[in-house]
Formats: C-alpha cells, sequence, structure tokens
C-alpha cells in the first residue's frame, strides 16, 4: 500500500472542490426521475403497487429477477426509488461527489433490479452510520462504502421475513450489524488485492455472508439459492439502454462548451490508462471523457450479451448499469475485453455455457478484473476472466445466494492468487512494483485513497 500524503484542504478551497461536481445532484436525481417515469409508463398504478409489495416480501436471494416476479414497471420503480435514496443521503452526508459517486449510483440502480429493496438496503446503511460515530468520523467518508455493502440485503431479508428461523427484529439487527463491520473489513480486504479487483466489497462481503450462512444453518435456518429469470424483454431494455448510452455520448460533445477533438482526446487518453484501483476518471479526465466511455461500455455490453444469446432483465441490465457506473472509476473497453472474452473462450472448453444464467451474469461482472488485462496486457485479463468464470459458478452455493456481488467475491480469489503469479512469471519486464505504481502517473491528478475509506484529498483543476 503506497504511502499516501492526505490533508484536509482548507475551507475555500474545499467548497470549490464541492461546488466542482455539484450538477451532478440534479443530474442524478434526473436520471431516478426518469427510471420512475419509464417504469409508471410499463403498467398500472395498481400493478406497480403489488409489484413492489412482492418484491419487499421476496427473500431476494440470487437470482431473483425482479422483472420475473413483479414486472418491469414494478423493477424500475423501485431501482428509481432506491436511486433517489442513494443520491440524496450522499448528498446529504456532505460526500464530495467524484467518480465513486458515479459508481455507487450505477451500482444502486442496477441491482435494485435483482436484490436489492427500498427497504432491506437500510438497516445496513444505518450500522455503517452507527460505525462512523464509533470512529468519530464523519459519515460522508463511509457514505458510499455503507451502500456498497448492501450487497448483503438479502441477509436482511432472509431474517426478517422469518422463514422459520427470524424476525423483522432479528432481520433489521443483523443488517446493522453487517454495516458496522464491513467498513474496517472492506479497508483491509482492499490492501491485499492489489487494485485488481473493481468489486472489492463484494470480496469483502463474501467473507461475511461465509460465515454468517453456516452460523444461519446451524441454528436451523434453510437459506437456499433462488432461480427466477425473466426472458422476453430484449427490445423493450435493448431501446431504453441505447437511448440512454447515446444520449450520453450526444450530451459529452454538447453540453460542457468543448471542441469536439478536445473531449475526444480526452477519451483517447482514458483508454491508455490500466483501470487499476483506485482510478478516479472523472478527477483525471472531467465529465466529458467520462460520459463518453460510460455510453460507449453500456453499447459494447450490451451488444456482447445479445450476440452469444444472452437475455436483457434485471440482472442482466443491472450488470450493465455496473459497468457503466464503473466507466467512471477504472473501466473501458480495451481493458473489460479481454476478461469477457476469458469468459466465452471458457464455455467453449468447459461443461458450461453461455446459455446459462450465470454465465450471462459472469460475462458482464467478469469485467470486475478490468485492471488485470490493462495492467499487466490483454493475454492476462484473458486468463483471469477464464478462471473467474469457473470460479463464480461454485461460490454462491456457500452463501446461498446470500451476497448479490458473488462475482466480486471470485473476482477477489482470482486477483490474490494471479497478482503474485503474474509478478513472478513478468519479472523479467518488471523486477518491483514500485509504490508510485500503483497509481496513474498523470501529473493533473492526485492519487486517490482506497474508495471504502477515501479522504477529502486537495486535487488540482483538470
Amino acid at each position: 500500500m503506497p504511502h499516501l500524503h492526505l490533508h484536509l484542504p482548507h475551507a475555500p478551497h474545499f467548497e470549490h472542490h464541492q461546488m466542482r461536481y455539484e450538477r451532478m445532484y440534479p443530474a442524478l436525481m434526473l436520471y431516478a426521475a426518469i427510471l420512475f417515469f419509464i417504469g409508471i409508463l410499463l403498467d398500472s398504478p395498481s400493478n406497480i403497487l403489488l409489484g413492489l409489495q412482492s418484491i419487499i416480501l421476496s427473500e431476494d436471494a440470487l437470482i431473483t429477477d425482479y422483472v420475473q416476479i413483479a414486472g418491469p414497471g414494478a423493477a424500475l420503480v423501485n431501482s428509481a426509488i432506491v436511486t433517489a435514496l442513494t443520491v440524496k443521503v450522499l448528498h446529504l452526508s456532505d460526500e464530495v461527489f467524484n467518480g465513486i459517486t458515479l459508481v455507487v449510483v450505477g451500482l444502486m440502480s442496477g441491482f435494485a433490479l435483482f436484490g436489492k429493496n427500498f427497504l432491506n438496503i437500510l438497516p445496513i446503511i444505518f450500522g455503517t452510520f452507527l460505525y462512523s460515530r464509533h470512529a468519530h468520523q464523519p459519515f460522508r467518508k463511509f457514505a458510499a462504502v455503507s451502500f456498497m455493502c448492501t450487497a448483503l440485503a438479502p441477509l436482511v431479508s432472509y431474517i426478517a421475513l422469518d422463514n422459520g428461523f427470524g424476525n423483522l427484529f432479528m432481520g433489521v439487527l443483523t443488517g446493522i450489524v453487517i454495516g458496522f463491520i464491513l467498513p474496517p473489513l472492506a479497508a483491509y480486504t482492499y490492501r491485499i488485492q492489489n487494485g485488481m479487483n473493481l468489486y472489492n466489497v463484494g470480496f469483502a462481503c463474501g467473507l461475511i455472508a461465509m460465515m454468517i450462512v453456516p452460523l444461519i444453518s446451524s441454528l436451523g435456518g434453510t437459506p437456499t439459492i433462488h432461480y427466477h429469470w425473466a426472458s422476453g424483454y430484449n427490445m423493450l431494455f435493448g431501446i431504453l439502454l441505447t437511448s440512454l448510452c447515446l444520449t450520453l455520448i450526444l450530451l459529452a460533445f454538447t453540453a460542457f462548451h468543448l471542441p469536439p477533438w478536445a473531449v475526444w482526446a480526452g477519451y483517447r487518453r482514458l483508454l491508455h490508462t490500466s483501470g487499476r484501483s483506485p482510478s478516479d476518471y472523472l478527477r483525471m479526465f472531467g465529465p466529458a471523457p467520462v460520459m463518453i466511455n460510460t455510453g460507449v461500455n453500456g453499447i459494447v455490453s450490451m451488444i456482447c450479451l445479445l450476440m452469444l444469446g444472452g437475455d436483457l432483465n434485471g440482472p442482466t441490465v443491472g450488470g450493465i448499469l455496473t459497468i457503466m457506473g464503473f466507466s467512471s472509476f477504472g473501466k473501458h473497453v480495451c481493458n473489460i475485453l479481454p476478461p469477457m472474452f476469458g469468459v466465452v473462450l471458457g464455455s467453449l472448453m468447459m461443461h458450461w455455457s453461455l446459455d446459462d444464467s450465470a454465465t450471462q451474469l459472469a460475462l458482464l461482472f467478469c469485467t470486475t478484473l478490468a485492471p488485470i488485462s490493462g495492467y499487466f496486457g490483454w493475454p492476462y485479463g484473458i486468463l483471469a476472466g477464464f478462471l473467474h468464470a469457473s470460479c463464480v459458478l461454485f461460490t454462491s452455493g456457500p452463501v446461498a445466494g446470500m451476497n448479490l456481488y458473488n462475482n466480486g467475491f471470485s473476482g477477489g480469489l482470482v486477483a490474490i492468487v494471479l497478482y503474485p503469479l503474474i509478478i513472478a512469471i513478468a519479472r523479467h519486464r518488471k523486477i518491483v512494483i514500485q509504490d508510485e505504481d500503483f497509481f496513474e502517473p498523470l501529473d493533473h491528478d492526485e492519487p486517490m485513497v482506497p474508495p471504502a475509506f477515501h479522504e477529502i484529498v486537495e486535487d488540482k483543476d483538470i
């Protein structure tokens, strides 16, 4: 872990830093409003209310496609409510909006289509708030990670809904405990993965789930993996995703009063980064190149899925929105394609195929290992995706689907194993990984602190 020189900025600079991205708040609330508007157009109010009831009363273990159990209208309305709640809490916490903000919003709006609802995430967020009080730190330092920790929201739902095991009080208490203990664990697991797994919190959540789920089973509970998978919505979600991505690309060239060549040059420069965490593209390149990157990544990942015969539904659209969110923090088309090709290659050689729902999710979420291909080269990225696809198919069983970021857990295992092996194999071209090599050598940006425990670091104007 590199030695970071952290300092709190003076008040005038802090105000400037806050104002710099203040326009993100209304833009993200508009995104939530659009999700809500599309949702109510797709179904009647009565069906949406019934669908939301089904969502709230679902155990939410992987794979629980809200589009399947509640309909696309209710699923999008739930995503809208969760997204608006996320943005509002981040704003009220005085969190400085940056690349991680876009990651969290993409993550929450995506997983609100298959596992998170506006009730089962609240105890975990409150638990992280209590941890910030215990640590005598402002909540803004942990606001982003509090939402990432909601990967274990199915545990809250499972226990709260009884299932012959728990009750509402026990479910809420479990969520509070999870939110309280995950921030320090996520900070530790971040270091041991060397920035090679973008879904670091998913790895930490997997470790917690590996302890809690066996404990529940020992106490008489019977958590089980679910399978709710919708099909037949490719046209609907294809149109919606394409419209969103093309709008972002168009706005990148028109909304920031920059010449097109400058916007394109920024995007091309972004493509030359490794994506090794932490890489806050919003701070490094500004909003216009990030919006192009987000739109391109969304279109490319959707095309890859459809070309291989996949379905667009709650889980896969959630995966694409997650990729789009991480387009501001480590992912670009050059470093996500090698791991995805590794998954495809695995499907040709192993006893599973891309028709399997879990494999379709692995195709999208294997991009958590994008820094491996970006940092060490595309052959290692293909190897990482190849290994990840097989690993992820067997890691959800022990935790009964209770960790929504199961690909983050598997990605962490692959990263921890591959990193030292690659360093040893490639020793002839890179003998020692220096501390300064951990960050992108860009002279116009300060090194970022791990997203799980980011501090306010004074940065220079882009």
